[in-house]
């Protein structure tokens, strides 16, 4: 078991001010891998101050300067991907192989496209006779979830840097580990002492700490719609910005032209990847009522693939197994039909869920109206696609979604009906660069490319 006792503040490793400690668990069996401080009010507090001390000279940084840093933020967390993969399996227990592709992978594009765009973008424009300035926001209380534990970092910390704006992380307490790492990328890079800071610790004091801190000017925070409304409500006090990046229930549309073995596998695999630990999984899919019955017979076979252990791995705690096999007794409690899966716990240790697919489904059944995160998918059945479009709307959420027809035309179309904040279309790919966020109860703001680069500015018009 490893034991962590410091945390990265003004560009070095410097013990905790309290003794507290979180133990970190590996899911998979249930065993205590390391320990790392619980963060304290007066540990936020130091780090807030040494990022506030820096941000008068990183501000002044020239952005192909800054630029550079990031490339070599990029190249330390390729030299350490394997090591990274490896750590996110361990505390998070994804497995390996989509930990190396997703986990170790994706941070790595995320990264290299903001140290392109701290270079590329202007920021600065005329408009008439006006001079229009981007400046950087200030200090960034940046608060990460455990599901996409480096991701989430990297989406935050990169467009933060590159917009010249100094970063207090405060990673979840679940998944500390990679954000250890993270730092020391960051230190190896030569980034300067107190423009990144990271603080270990529980949500409730020293999330809350660095929420309400009025050395911070805006707190960027991914997780639960309800903690993001406390969030919320903590920085408003203040006047203070805020960029949410909350809960899900996307809606995996399959019209009736669509090909519907494809939707169906493509639609099962999004559900099940990360163990069903996905913001904008498409949890619900919505079929054509004459096409429905093959829709459950297809996803009950594809549902069978997916391995506890194997190409599925435990969900992160035990409060989570828990959490998410009450929603499926839940489920069945309310009159929807198990296809495939159920309550039941998979053969071995750890914190595993049994993958589940439901049937007669009903839009109004908790299971289609909650954010279940883990391996269940809902099936609906709708009769025309005004009937779709009313189902895929009525949630509080509108984080992402699926759309699959005969042609992209006809899916675009009905993708323009959807109040959700990302489409993918007949299976389209992910893209680094394209706005990631929320409409509705699923967040305020937007990240990844230009447009998470912009909610870290903020500006300034000089008159001529």
């Amino acid at each position: 078991m490893k034991q962590h006792d410091a945390m990265y503040i003004d560009g070095s490793w410097r013990p905790a001010e309290g003794s507290g400690t979180i133990e970190v668990v590996n899911p998979a069996d249930g065993q205590v891998i390391a320990t790392v401080p619980a963060g304290s009010a007066q540990d936020v507090d130091a780090a807030v101050r040494a990022a506030r001390g820096a941000l008068p000279g990183w501000a002044a940084t020239p952005p192909a300067a800054r630029a550079a840093h990031l490339a070599a933020l990029r190249d330390q967390l390729a030299a350490r991907a394997e090591e990274i993969a490896e750590t996110v399996t361990a505390e998070l227990g994804s497995p390996l192989a989509f930990s190396t592709t997703v986990h170790a992978g994706v941070p790595l594009a995320v990264c290299g496209s903001y140290a392109e765009l701290a270079g590329t973008h202007s920021f600065e424009e005329k408009i008439g006779n006006s001079t229009v300035l981007h400046e950087p926001v200030g200090v960034v209380g940046a608060i990460t979830p455990w599901n996409y534990p480096l991701h989430q970092v990297v989406a935050k910390v990169a467009p933060a840097l590159a917009a010249g704006c100094t970063v207090v992380l405060k990673p979840a307490e679940d998944t500390p580990l990679v954000a250890q790492l993270f730092a020391e990328c960051v230190d190896a890079a030569r980034i300067p002492a107190g423009v990144f800071n990271l603080v270990t610790g529980l949500g409730p004091v020293a999330g809350q700490a660095l929420a309400e801190h009025e050395g911070v000017d805006l707190v960027s925070f991914t997780g639960s719609t309800a903690v993001g409304k406390r969030i919320g409500a903590l920085a408003g006090a203040a006047v203070k910005r805020v960029a949410l990046e909350l809960g899900g229930k996307s809606a995996n549309v399959i019209l009736p032209s669509a090909d519907l073995p494809k939707a169906v596998a493509v639609g099962v695999a999004n559900v099940m990847a990360n163990s069903g630990q996905t913001c904008s999984a498409w949890t619900r899919m919505l079929v054509h009522k004459d096409r429905y019955a093959e829709a459950v017979e297809l996803a009950t076979a594809a549902a069978a693939k997916y391995v506890p252990g194997e190409r599925v791995g435990p969900l992160v705690s035990a409060k989570q197994r828990d959490r998410v096999r009450g929603y499926i007794e839940q489920g069945i409690a309310e009159g929807a039909r198990v296809a495939a899966g159920g309550p039941q716990a998979p053969a071995g240790t750890g914190f595993y869920v049994t993958p589940t697919v439901f049937a007669d489904v009903t839009p109004e059944m908790t299971i289609a109206q909650e954010e279940i995160f883990g391996p269940v998918l809902s099936i609906l059945k709708y009769e025309d696609e005004d009937d779709a479009a009313r189902i895929a709307n009525d949630t509080v959420y509108g984080l992402a979604g699926a759309v699959w027809a005969g042609d992209d035309a006809e899916a675009v179309a009905f993708a323009r009906r959807l109040d959700t904040g990302q489409v993918d279309i007949n299976g389209g790919r992910f893209n680094p660069r394209a706005p990631f966020g929320g409409y509705k109860q699923s967040g305020i703001g937007r990240e990844l490319g230009p447009h998470g680069l912009t909610e870290y500015l903020q500006t300034k018009s000089l008159q001529f």
